[in-house]
C-alpha cells in the first residue's frame, strides 16, 4: 500500500525541490556555467571581419581563395589567446584540403592584442609550446590592431609551396610578432 504524503509533507517536498531548481544555477556568472570553455564566435565580430578582409586581399593577390573549414579547429594556444573570441578560416588547397588553417583572434584593445602576441610567441618558444606542434612547424604571428592573425604551417606536404606561399602572403599584412627559435 504506497503512502500518502500530509499537505505539509506535500508542501516540505515541493519547496526543496523549487530550492534545489533555483540552487542550480548559483555559480553561474550571467546565466553561464563557470567551467564553460570559450568556443568560437557564433556570429564574427567587425573586427575580426576587418582582419579577414585585409587577410583575403593578401591571399588573393599571391592567387589563394579564403574559407571556413567544414571540421572544427583549435591550435594550441597560450592562456590570452584561448580565451579571446576567435574565427577560424582556411585556404582552399585542392591537394591539402586539412591544412591552411588561419586563425584571426580579437581582443578589447591594441595593447591587450599586443601582449596577447608576445605572449603567444613566449608560448611557442617554450618547451610546451614547441611539443604541440610537429617537429619543424614555423609560424606567422600578425597583429592587425586589434586582432591577431595566426597560421602553423611546415614543409614536406603534397601542397608545400602552396602552404608556404601562403605564410608568404600573410607576412605583407599588419604588424608580425617574431617567435624565438
Amino acid at each position: 500500500m504506497a503512502a500518502r504524503l500530509t499537505p505539509l509533507a506535500h508542501a516540505i517536498a515541493i519547496l526543496l525541490a523549487a530550492l534545489l531548481v533555483a540552487g542550480c544555477g548559483i555559480a553561474a556568472p550571467d546565466g553561464q556555467l563557470a567551467t564553460q570553455a570559450p568556443t568560437p564566435a557564433a556570429s564574427v565580430p567587425v573586427a575580426i571581419d576587418q582582419a579577414r578582409l585585409q587577410v583575403e586581399a593578401a591571399l588573393r593577390a599571391a592567387g589563394h581563395f579564403l574559407g571556413r573549414p567544414s571540421f572544427p579547429y583549435r591550435p594550441p594556444e597560450s592562456a590570452s589567446l584561448a580565451a579571446a573570441p576567435r574565427v577560424v578560416y582556411q585556404v582552399l588547397m585542392a591537394q591539402d584540403p586539412a591544412h591552411g588553417l588561419i586563425v584571426v583572434y580579437e581582443f578589447p584593445d591594441v595593447s591587450r592584442a599586443a601582449g596577447a602576441g608576445r605572449e603567444m610567441a613566449a608560448y611557442l618558444a617554450s618547451g610546451p609550446g614547441r611539443i604541440q606542434f610537429p617537429f619543424g612547424t614555423e609560424f606567422v604571428l600578425r597583429q592587425l590592431g586589434t586582432t591577431l592573425v595566426f597560421y602553423p604551417w611546415s614543409r614536406g606536404s603534397a601542397a608545400e609551396r602552396e602552404i608556404e606561399s601562403i605564410a608568404i602572403a600573410l607576412e605583407a599584412i599588419g604588424q608580425g610578432i617574431a617567435v624565438p627559435r
